[in-house]
């Protein structure tokens, strides 16, 4: 008998915002351009990149995807219910997401609030302890505790060891305790996923993670628009900068005055 091929990604094709959810033009986040301008999103089957600067909607609408597939706001996996701050948007409420095959995986990075995901799995092997000489929800993540790493190599302990491939997995800023070396070092562990069927969206600042062949949304004052890797203003300033370091630092930092 053949053995049956696992089913792969994509597990979202699109997602779509029902404006008449909306209750008023105003409320939050709604009256940011990018989300409000929003109708249908198509989603890369591999890769999605949002980019865009800081209060563009970007964070807000990869969180909102999360609530809307059932995703812990503050970050985990579907298992993960703990709340220190209810602090998401509405946003999920109104989004359809156009789903196709059912994730094997799903889990949900937030920089911001992985030490509250670390200190969940920590309370929770407490509570539920198993008979292992490691708990049984740090082993999904290499065994040690992630409290007893640092900032990067905790991210690490989870790029490397609980995502399981044949997954969605929605990351904000990955980047943030990472490197440049393990921003590339990322980059394989990326491609090791998406060749086993994972389906990434990734919300980034870093011109090396958006390197990576997939579909890249800019998020602006004029809605949420494609674009190339060398139009967007990562690439752009990034290269300026190295190419020309000193010249940039005394427009910058013009000499002169008392201190």
């Amino acid at each position: 008998m053949a053995r049956r091929k696992a089913r792969r990604g994509p597990y979202l094709e699109y997602l779509e915002l029902l404006h008449e959810r909306v209750p008023s033009p105003d409320v939050f986040p709604y009256r940011l351009p990018a989300i409000r301008r929003l109708n249908v999103l198509p989603l890369h089957p591999q890769v999605t990149f949002f980019l865009g600067e800081n209060g563009s909607g970007k964070s807000t609408l990869l969180e909102a995807i999360a609530v809307a597939y059932g995703l812990n706001p503050e970050g985990g996996s579907r298992g993960f219910q703990f709340a220190t701050r209810s602090s998401h948007s509405p946003l999920g409420e109104w989004l359809r997401l156009a789903k196709t095959t059912t994730a094997r995986d799903a889990y949900f990075l937030r920089a911001e609030a992985f030490y509250n995901v670390a200190s969940d799995i920590e309370q929770l092997d407490r509570e539920y302890p198993d008979c292992g000489e490691v708990p049984a929800l740090i082993r999904a993540y290499g065994g040690t505790s992630l409290h007893e790493q640092s900032h990067g190599e905790s991210f690490f302990a989870l790029f490397e060891n609980r995502l399981l491939g044949n997954g969605l997995y929605l990351l904000d800023e990955p980047e943030a305790a990472l490197s440049p070396q393990r921003q590339l070092q990322f980059l394989s562990i990326l491609h090791k996923y998406v060749r086993s069927g994972g389906q990434f969206i990734i919300a980034t600042h870093s011109p090396i993670l958006m390197a990576y062949p997939g579909l890249l949304y800019r998020f602006d004052a004029q809605g949420i628009r494609e674009t190339t890797y060398t139009e967007t203003e990562h690439y752009q300033v990034t290269r300026q900068f190295l190419n020309h370091p000193q010249a940039m630092l005394a427009e910058l930092c013009p000499p002169g005055g008392t201190a």
